[in-house]
Parts: C-alpha cells; structure tokens; sequence
C-alpha cells in the first residue's frame, strides 16, 4: 500500500506538468478529466476505509463523474462535489485535492480522519463550502485559509484543535455565511478582523476556551445579517450591552457557560425573531429587563445560575410561546403569578434555588404540555394544586419548600409517565396514596422529611423500576410490607427516623438490585433476617436505634461488597459473623446491644446456645461462691494469660515476617524500576506505523507543531527519569527532555484492563488531550506499543496537595486562607470544564489531594483525570482498588454496578476534599477506639454551633464569613444521595458568590 501511494503520488505530480496526460496514460480524453481522477486517487491512497465505500474509484476510469459520492458540473465535467460524510474512514486528509480547481463543496465530516488540516486545501480556488467536522484533527487552523475568499460555508467543530485564530484568517471573509470552530480547544482572544465578515448568518465558537472581553456594542452587534451566535462554555468575560436590537433578525443567542457580568442588555427584548435566549452559568447581576415580555417567538429561556434579583416578573405569562423556562439558582423573590397558566406550550419549567414565596398557582394545570417541572429550595406554601397530578408529568421536584396538605393521588396518565417524584423537606401530611404503586415508569421517590402519619402502602411494591425510596423521618408508623422489593429493581431504601414497628420482613432478600438499606431509629423487633444474606450488592446496613434481638446471622459474613455496617443500640447478642466487615467493625457500630461478643465492648458476651447442650454447670464460670467455680475460674484466667502470651509471640513473628517481605519488595521494586527503563528504550526505539494507523513505537505529541519524532534520544528521556508516585493506574516518573530541558512527568499505566488496541487507545487519549483548562494538567502526548503504554503530561513544580496538606514538614509555613480558597475555587472550576465541557462529561472518579498539583503560585492542577476511558471497563476490581487507595472521597454508589455512576461521585469527593482543606484533617481518621468520618464529624458540629472550632488550627487567621458557607457547600457535596449534591457549574457559582464582596450576600443555604 505504502508502494502503492508512493507510486501514484510520483506518478500524479509529474504528469500535470505536461501539456497532456496521453503521454503517461496512453488516452485521448481531455487533460481536465485525468487531472481529477488522479487528484482523487491520490487522496485515496492516505485513507482507510474499512467498509470499502470507495472501491468504484478506480484509477483506470477517464472520468470521476460516475464514482459514488462524486458530483461534476454537467457543462465542464469537472468534479464539483466530494461528500464523504459518516463513512467511518480515517487517516489523513492529503494531498491531490488541490488539483480539484472546479471543486466547490468539500464535506468530509463525521469520520475518524486525524493529523493536521492540510495548509493546501486553500489552493482550492472556488471552494465555497469546507465541511470537517466530526473527526479528530489536530494542530491550528492553517494560515492560508485567510486565502479562501470565496469560502460561504467553513465548518470545523468537534475536532481537537488548538490554539488562536490566526489573525489573518478573516481578511478576505467577504462571503462567509456560515462560521462555526465549536468543540474544540482553541484559546485566545477572538481576533477582531472578524468584524470583516459581514455577511455572516451563522456564528458559533462554543464550547473552546476563548478568553477576554468581546467586542459586543460596535463588533458582534453590528453583524446585522446574524441569525445564530454562539458562544457559550468559554472563557469570556466583561460586560453584554446594549445594542443587540440591531440584529433585527437574530433567532438564537447563546452565552451560557462563560464569566459575563452585569446587568442583560435593556434591549434583548427587541429582537422580535428571538426563538432561543441562553445566559446561564454566568455572573449577570441585576433584575431581569422589562422588554422581555415582547419575545413572543421565545420557545427556549434560560437565565440559570447567575446572580439576578428582584421580584419574579409577572409578565413572563406573556411569553406564549415557551417551551422551556430556567430561572434557578439565583435570587429572584415574590410570587408566581397567575398567568404562569397561559404558557400553554411551556414543558420544561425550573425555578429551584431561590427566594420565591407564596403558593403555587393553580392556573398552573392549564400548562398541560409541561413533563418537568422544578421548585425546588424555595420558600412556597400552601397545597400542591389539585389537578396538577393529573397531567401527564416526568419529574416533579417540589422539596425543601413548606409545602402542606396531602400528597395527590394522582390520574393514570401521570402513572404511565412519571419518573422522578421528590416531595422532601416539606411539611405534607396525610396517606400516601395506594395508588402511587401504578406508577409504572417511576425510578426516584422521595417523601422524607414530612409529617405523612401514615402506614407504607403494600402497594409500593408493585414498582417495575424504583430504584430509589426514601420516606425517612416522615412520622410513618406500622410494618414493613412484606412485598416492598417484588419488583427486584430498589437500589436504595431508607425509612430511618419513623415509628414502624414488626420484623423486617424475610422477603427483603427479594431486593437483588439493594446496596443500601438504611432502616435505623425505628421500632422494629425481632431478629435479622438470614435473607439479607442473599443481598450480594449491599455495601450499606444500618439497623441501629431498633430492638432488633437474637444472634446476627453468621451467613451475612459472605456479603463480600458490604462496605458499611451499623447495628448499635439493639438487643443483638452472640458472636459477630466471620468473613467481610464484621471482624473490622469499630466500637459505635456495635455499642449499646445486650450482649454482643466483641473486645471492643465492655459489657458481657451472651451466647443464644440451646440449654441441652450445657453439659458441665461450671463451663460458663459460675461465681456463686463454689470452691470449684472459684477453681474453674482460675484456670480461666491461667488459659486466657496463656492466650494473650500466644498472640504477643504471633505478633512479633508477624512483625519479623513483614519486615522480611517489606525488604523483598523494596528490592523487587528496583529491580522492576530497571525494566522499565530497559523495555521503554527498547519499545520506543523501534518504531514501525502504517499509512492511515496511529504512530506506534514513538512519542506522539498530541499539541505540537513538531513532528513524533522530535524527541530523537529517548534513552535520556527515560535514563534521567525518577519516580515520584503511583496510584490505581500506574507509576509517575519525572523526567526532562528537549532542547529547552523541559520538565515532565510520564505514567506508566498498568497494562492489566487498558485498552489494547492503538486506534482505541489514540482516540481516547486525544480525547483526554482537548480537555485543556487551566485549572487541568495538559497533556502532551503518549507513547504505545503492546508491552508499554505511557502518558506525557505537565510537571507541576510545587507537588501535591496531599504533600502540602498532611506532609509539611514543620519548618514549611501551612497554607493560607486565600491559597485554600484559590485551591478550592480553582479545582471546581476544573472539575466543572470536565462535567459541562464534553458530552458526555469527563468523570474523574478520584477526586483526591494527591490527584490536585500545585504550580508556583498555588493554582491547582487536576491530574489523573478522564483515565478510566482507558479502560476496557470500569470493572469491581478497579473499584475495589480505588476504595482502598481512596478511602473517605469515595460516593457510596461507585460501588455499585446496578446504579448509573455519573459525575455526582466526583462531587462526592471534591466535598470531602473541601473539609480536608478547611479543618485540614483526613477523611478518615482512627484512633484507640473509635472512628471519626471527616463529613459525619463536621455535620454533628455545625449542628451544635461550634463547627468553626474544628478548623485547622495552623491558619492563624480566616474570615468567618467565608468559612462557614464553604463548609455548608461541601456537606451538601457529601450527600449520601446523588440526586441531592449540586451539579459542578452550582458549586462553581456558589463559590464565586462566597467571595464576591457584595453588600447583601444571597442566602445560599
């Protein structure tokens, strides 16, 4: 193949020379049609095409014109098309389409092409419409394309470029329409010669990391032809003014995602073709302008997670013709008005996280096309609006409100279509209705925290997808339903803090999908079921507060996922089951029992042992006064003296043996350092690719304008390289090469689970390598071959975190108030471009200090990011490892496979790294007899007032003020239920406002 090319490459470049092509071809057709069935040809031989879609191009046809995906013009018999869009065919884009003079639409999206975008395509004179996007180029956008003046239509989004814009790019845009350079990695500012394209209809720059202030009121507003424009998840900031209504014809203006500040433009609502209006996850200030109620056209407006104030506007129910509606997270007040009713299209409806009172209005049933609807963290009264109910919702979220009445029992079109029902932290009461067990699609049910005084209906466990129940302290009282779990489907259950009496039922061993029931601070009687046994995913048991009695099941030691287990102050007695968490349960989880036979317990051992088989009366050590009881007891204590000199004399062969092993692996250590450098050499030095495959054998640089094999010594790459950590993945080197003595750091991954294939393995990483932020540790390149596969990455000078943190030395002065804060805004940020910046997000799954590096001015550096793409999958041995390196950051559900683990883990663990910053202790902490859970610990002391005494004392001084909201924020991020920890972009935003220095800050909690 690579003969091949070279042939017909040679072949092509001389033959165009000539006056004609009859010398080289032996043909009497005209030199233009030859001229483009070469071209194609040779831009054929850089591409894979594993489906064979091209095979009817062949070399020795005389025209093109009948090829597929080829069009020609039917006067010149030029080629004028080549649409190759989603043939899943990758390589390089090469030459020989340069030669295409009469080509006019070049579309080659939706395919895996890579490499750099070829600087000749803009030799194609006539081109008027570019299509790349969709693949995985890299590198800048070649400064020829400042050349293409007749380009209408250029789009290059989703690829994996970086960089600015060049500055000349847009001299000659006097035709360009349509403009879009979204998800990518490009920076900078956006060059003003952009003004130049007047002619533009479609603008869209999104989802890069642009910075600065653009240029509204005399640049972007100018664009007076402008339909859509796009900026949103950059890097933008300043103000947005005025002006906008000169756009006359704008339908779309998205900015979400960005830094923008101040007050929304006064003349948005003079746009009267507005259809789709974004300002969310910004910092707009201020009320929302009144000429807004004259976007008849408006279908989609959102304003989420800024700061604007004010009353709620009573005119929104002049916008007729929404469809979505999103005012949450900021700090509106007033009332709904009546007129929410007449947004008869309105489907999507979220107001959650503000300051709104009154009730709930119940012209609201007349919106019957609404399917979600979000109040929640509000202030509203009064009854949830009878009707409400029977339309035919997906989500209803009305929690943490003063909600009153009764629950709704609802109609059978809301039974077929409700999914998500949250009623928490209300003030409801009454039954909960039978009829809530037709809700067939319904997969979250949240009643806790209310005052139902009500049984648990049996019929709950007609659910077919529940996989989540919680009717924690709601005052319900009775049994537990036998039939709560017939679905199978219930991943969580908690009913702690309520009067239910009765056993827990046998058939709780039906819940096969349970890895957390929580049932403490009840009534319930009787023993534990040996059911629970058959829970192989339970990682949560918490049965204290009960008078549970009898022995624990010795069958439940087989429960090898079980993580968490609480059955303190119960009648429990006899010995704890053998195998799995019970040997290493500490003193509060088996407190208060009657007689449970531990060492961690004082009180006395009681056995539940049948009277039959009490053969000898002394063998218990009878004290009544009998010589030989006195006798029998003696030799007690001689045997258990015995007992304890056997276990000191195990300890120290223990101790021995371990030291023993200790040295051995320091020795296997060193030895494996050596092969490491010695098989990196060999593998790096060979290297061999094939046209179309990615580089194997060499570093690829993922970010440069050198070529792979810039490094040309890898023996002084690797021989200098020193270790400096390790994880779940693999080994961290130090090392330094290039001409400048570049510092880096290389990760060795641990071959075990990683992809093994190295097209996988190259898009995946280059995947990795666009997440550039920064507050992210860039990536620069890897390294690939079956034996090895290394990462390159930035070297953060100043270490860890964790070494800051837990490993000052005492002569190193702790860390600042303002170097935390910085650490923890800056990694939020971080974790923020990971969860709203790729769809879908990046999660990091190990949010933890020693995964946070420090550069020279404290700003933080996420590393170890995104690696579990590399993964051929997440399976329990990776979790299992990542609970024990990780012990304390990691979320309850990331253990567990039947629940979808999304990016609420991350936020688990950025919470409990929050703590560790602010009290500067571990998550975990064990003492002589007790365990202290950082979040656990933290949440007891602000509930007693005295929270600020446990900050880490090495800070002389801290502002309270920012302080104590910090610490509120991470115990809602370590919420044991994910649906209840805000999204990255909400902690990012509180964050933000923690450190504004306004007159009146919003309460936030």
């Amino acid at each position: 193949m690579m003969m091949m090319m070279g042939f017909l490459q040679l072949l092509f470049f001389s033959c165009i020379s000539m006056s004609s092509l009859r010398g080289c071809m032996g043909s009497d057709d005209p030199l233009q049609l030859n001229d483009d069935v070469f071209a194609l040809i040779v831009f054929k031989t850089y591409i894979h095409d594993p489906s064979s879609y091209l095979d009817s191009w062949n070399e020795d046809d005389n025209s093109p014109c009948s090829w597929k995906f080829i069009q020609c013009n039917p006067v010149t018999g030029r080629v004028s098309q080549v649409s190759l869009d989603g043939l899943a065919l990758s390589g390089k884009i090469g030459r020989g389409l340069e030669k295409l003079q009469s080509l006019k639409v070049l579309s080659l999206s939706q395919n895996n092409f890579t490499g750099k975008i070829s600087p000749e395509i803009a030799l194609i004179s006539n081109l008027e419409r570019l299509n790349l996007s969709h693949n995985g180029l890299s590198g800048s956008i070649p400064t020829s394309f400042a050349n293409m003046s007749s380009i209408k239509f250029l789009d290059l989004s989703e690829n994996s470029l970086s960089g600015s814009i060049p500055d000349n790019m847009f001299e000659n845009c006097f035709s360009l329409r349509f403009l879009s350079l979204a998800g990518n990695s490009m920076e900078g500012p956006i060059p003003s010669t952009l003004l130049r394209c007047t002619t533009l209809s479609n603008l869209n720059l999104s989802n890069n990391h642009f910075s600065g202030n653009p240029d509204f009121s005399t640049g972007l507003w100018s664009f007076t032809r402008l339909r859509r424009l796009d900026l949103s998840h950059n890097a933008l900031s300043g103000t947005v003014p005025g002006g906008v209504s000169a756009i006359h014809f704008l339908k779309e203006l998205q900015l979400q995602g960005n830094q923008f500040q101040g007050s929304l433009p006064a003349d948005i609502g003079l746009c009267p073709h507005l259809n789709k209006l974004d300002f969310s996850y910004n910092l707009f200030t201020g009320e929302l302008p009144e000429s807004l109620q004259r976007l008849n056209s408006l279908t989609f407006f959102s304003v989420s997670n800024n700061m604007l104030s004010g009353d709620f506007p009573q005119w929104v129910g002049n916008m007729s013709s929404l469809e979505y509606l999103d005012f949450s997270s900021n700090g509106l007040t007033g009332v709904l008005p009546s007129s929410m009713g007449d947004l008869k299209s309105l489907h999507y409806l979220s107001l959650s996280d503000n300051r709104l009172t009154g009730s709930i209005p119940m012209s609201i049933v007349y919106s019957t096309k609404l399917s979600v609807i979000r109040l929640r963290h509000n202030a509203f009264n009064g009854t949830i609006p009878e009707g409400l109910f029977d339309i035919g919702l997906d989500e209803v979220d009305f929690s943490w409100n003063e909600l009153r009445g009764s629950i709704p029992p609802g109609s059978s079109k809301l039974f077929e279509s409700l999914k998500k029902l949250d009623l928490s932290r209300n003030k409801l009461s009454g039954d909960i209705p039978a009829e809530m067990g037709l809700f067939s699609q319904l997969t979250y049910l949240n009643l806790s925290w209310n005052n139902l005084q009500s049984r648990i209906p049996p019929e709950l466990g007609f659910f077919q997808n529940l996989t989540v129940l919680d009717l924690r302290n709601s005052a319900l009282y009775g049994s537990i339903p036998g039939d709560i779990c017939d679905s199978g489907s219930l991943g969580i259950i908690q009913l702690d803090g309520n009067s239910l009496t009765g056993p827990i039922p046998e058939e709780i061993g039906n819940c096969s999908s349970l890895y957390l029931l929580s049932l403490s601070q009840n009534n319930l009687s009787g023993s534990i079921p040996e059911s629970i046994s058959m829970l192989k995913k339970l990682k949560i048991l918490k049965l204290e507060f009960n008078q549970l009695s009898g022995e624990i099941p010795k069958e439940l030691g087989r429960l090898e996922n079980l993580l968490a287990v609480n059955i303190s102050h119960n009648r429990l007695i006899g010995r704890l089951p053998v195998g799995g968490i019970f040997q290493n349960l500490d003193q509060s989880a088996l407190q208060g029992n009657l007689g449970i036979c531990s060492p961690l317990l004082k009180g006395p051992c009681k056995m539940d042992v049948p009277k039959p088989l009490v053969i000898d009366p002394h063998a218990f050590g009878n004290q009544m006064g009998d010589p030989e009881s006195s006798k029998s007891s003696t030799n007690f204590r001689h045997h258990r003296f015995l007992s304890v000199s056997v276990i000191v004399a195990i300890s120290a062969a223990v101790v021995i043996a371990v030291g023993v092993m200790v040295i051995s692996l320091l020795n296997v250590s060193a030895q494996r350092r050596l092969a490491f450098v010695e098989n990196a050499l060999e593998s790096m030095c060979s290297s061999s690719s094939r046209s179309g495959s990615p580089v194997t054998g060499k570093l690829v640089l993922l970010d440069s304008n050198t070529s792979p094999d810039w490094v040309s010594s890898p023996e002084s790459l690797l021989n200098k390289a020193a270790e400096i950590g390790g994880g779940v993945f693999g080994t961290v080197y130090k090392a330094s090469f290039g001409g400048e003595g570049r510092v880096v750091a290389i990760k060795k991954l641990d071959k075990s689970n990683i992809i093994q294939y190295p097209e996988d393995f190259d898009r995946e990483v280059r995947i990795l390598g666009k997440a550039r932020h920064p507050n992210l540790i860039g990536l620069i390149g890897y390294h690939w071959t079956p034996q090895l596969q290394l990462l390159v990455s930035d070297y953060a000078p100043n270490g860890s975190l964790q070494a800051k943190l837990h490993e000052r030395p005492p002569s190193a002065p702790p860390l600042s108030w303002s170097n935390r804060f910085k650490i923890i805004l800056g990694a939020a940020k971080g974790i923020a471009h990971l969860h709203h910046s790729f769809r879908p997000p990046i999660i990091h799954y190990n949010i933890k200090p020693s995964n946070i590096l420090l550069d020279e001015n404290f700003n933080p550096k996420i590393s170890d990011f995104g690696l579990a793409r590399l993964l051929t999958k997440l399976d329990k041995h990776i979790l299992s490892s990542r609970f024990q390196s990780a012990l304390g950051y990691v979320a309850p559900e990331l253990a567990c496979h039947s629940l979808r683990v999304n990016e609420k883990c991350d936020i688990y663990g950025f919470g409990v790294l929050i703590l560790e910053l602010v009290t500067g202790r571990r998550p975990v902490e064990f003492g002589e007899d007790n365990v202290v859970i950082l979040s656990d610990h933290v949440r007891v002391l602000l509930e007693q007032g005295n929270v600020l005494d446990y900050v880490d004392p090495s800070m002389n001084e801290y502002p309270e003020e920012e302080v104590l909201p910090v610490l509120k924020l991470a115990l809602v991020c370590t919420s044991q239920i994910p649906s209840s920890r805000p999204s990255m972009a909400e902690v990012v935003q509180v964050l933000q406002v923690i450190k504004t220095p306004v007159p009146r800050r919003m309460e936030m909690f």
